[in-house]
């Protein structure tokens, strides 16, 4: 496979396509274009054909990793299959062409399936009203802590902290910090769940919000959930539930039964959209009865058999997104969770737990698992013990391209050292699953025998071992003849 770039391709005067012969003077048609959007020079483009074209970018394509082509357990990421059908159904013509300026009369139809997603998101997850417009989980997250803000103006009552576990996502504390709150970390205790002494130990007057996953970014499910609520309430704050793991519980369990005030759902993660790729995301957030107020607006109302916009909302944090949300992600939602119904949306969730306990059984002989034998949908591993031969997780990640594998989360949680988050979804058979424990047991023997295969890994890929650093900061995009 070359790896040539486009512009190093095709012949001169060779033309994808030709156009009619110009019948209209160019002096004509120039004197009607602005001068700066005239070029003083001839562009240098490509000359291929469309041939050329389509054998470059399928090349281009056949050499990246992807859910249609292979396993990709990216913990915390739920990288699943989605069916095709879906796609299939938010390409309807009465979807893509209708757009949102039109009147209300005239998108009685996408707007009756915004509001049904909204009630299946509430039976889902128990909570009594939904905002579709967040355009992804940290979005979701942003909305909700406004709403905090919002809900303690409202009651006069000056509350700036916002507690987070030490395990949690990222964008937990990054969003709180984006709403203009103070932060603080909850530690973990010895089973990797929330450290019930240090919570009540940070919990206060000042204490606006704490932040959590259920299951959390270890795979363990917070067993004290009902008891931590009580804690949060009982000094006046409110909790909120990061559904990034929703993956793990759906039809199990409800968040809002738990005891969680609002939760926001990752709806490309859990509900039928292919995730990664910089989009297109939706995060969902969800409230039980006194926060409905604060939900952005436009909320829709269903009088009768009409549908309607509802911007009289004098308590709401306003707009979120422009328009009514990500809607083609939406589509992909409620037909989602329409094929699959009540009992099968559970199955998903009981085969993804099953799924990653049947690799953390496998696999705990090779890794360290530092919290938990037994895990939800997904568990970390330490390679502390490969580290000590000179290999480290993230070597084992490179390796495990070179037998066509995705790696896994790496480094993450911070909690565990030289971690390894996997996923393996409910999609995947035991066939594939018993490959990439295979594959993990062959690198584990060169990790034994010869481990400098595995710390200069990859050997097969286009592209070697960069300076991940360098890549980084100062990353070379752009290609010069």
């Amino acid at each position: 496979m070359s790896d040539k770039v486009i512009f190093e391709k095709g012949t001169q005067g060779r033309k994808g396509y030709t156009l009619p012969k110009l019948d209209v003077p160019y002096k004509e048609i120039s004197s009607l274009i602005p001068e700066n959007f005239i070029a003083e020079n001839e562009k240098q483009l490509p000359e291929v054909s469309e041939l050329d074209v389509i054998r470059h970018y399928s090349k281009l394509a056949s050499k990246n990793f992807s859910v249609d082509s292979h396993l990709y357990p990216l913990g915390s990421c739920t990288m699943k299959y989605n069916p095709r059908i879906n796609e299939e159904l938010a390409r309807l013509s009465g979807f893509v062409n209708i757009h949102p300026y039109q009147n209300e009369e005239s998108q009685q139809g996408v707007m009756e399936l915004i509001y049904l997603t909204e009630k299946y998101l509430c039976e889902i997850a128990g909570m009594d009203a939904f905002t579709l417009q967040p355009a992804a989980g940290a979005h979701g997250e942003y909305a909700a802590i406004l709403m905090t803000r919002k809900w303690f103006e409202l009651k006069n009552e000056n509350r700036n902290s916002i507690l987070v576990p030490d395990s949690s996502h990222g964008t937990n504390p990054a969003s709180a910090a984006m709403a203009g709150m103070n932060v603080k970390q909850i530690s973990s205790n010895e089973n990797g769940t929330v450290n019930l002494e240090d919570l009540a130990n940070h919990l206060d007057e000042n204490t606006a919000c704490f932040m959590m996953t259920n299951p959390n970014t270890l795979g363990i499910f917070e067993n004290d959930i009902v008891k931590i609520a009580g804690m949060v309430h009982e000094k006046g704050g409110l909790l909120y539930y990061d559904g990034a793991n929703l993956n793990a519980s759906m039809g199990i369990v409800r968040p809002g039964d738990a005891g969680f005030d609002f939760v926001h759902i990752n709806v490309h993660k859990t509900f039928s959209t292919p995730h990664g790729g910089g989009g297109p995301g939706a995060g969902p957030v969800g409230a039980k009865n006194e926060l409905v107020k604060l939900l952005p607006v436009p909320r829709i109302v269903k009088n009768g058999e009409r549908y309607a916009f509802n911007y009289d909302c004098p308590d709401t944090i306003g707009r979120m997104k422009a328009f009514y949300g990500n809607f083609s992600v939406l589509v992909k939602t409620l037909a989602y969770i329409l094929t699959l119904g009540r009992e099968n949306i559970k199955h998903v969730s009981e085969m993804a737990v099953l799924n990653a306990n049947y690799m953390l059984t496998k696999l705990k002989t090779i890794f360290d698992i530092p919290y938990g034998d037994s895990c939800m949908h997904e568990f970390v591993a330490s390679a502390v013990k490969q580290k000590e031969k000179g290999v480290n997780a993230a070597d084992i990640c490179k390796r495990l391209l070179d037998y066509g594998y995705h790696a896994p989360t790496v480094y993450f949680p911070l909690i565990v050292e030289e971690a390894l988050m996997i996923e393996p979804t409910e999609t995947e058979s035991k066939e594939t699953l018993d490959g990439f424990i295979s594959a993990v047991e062959a690198i584990q023997a060169e990790i034994n025998d010869n481990p400098e295969i595995v710390t200069s890994a990859p050997h097969t890929m286009p592209i070697k071992r960069l300076d991940g650093v360098a890549a980084a900061r100062k990353p070379n995009l752009r290609w010069t003849p």
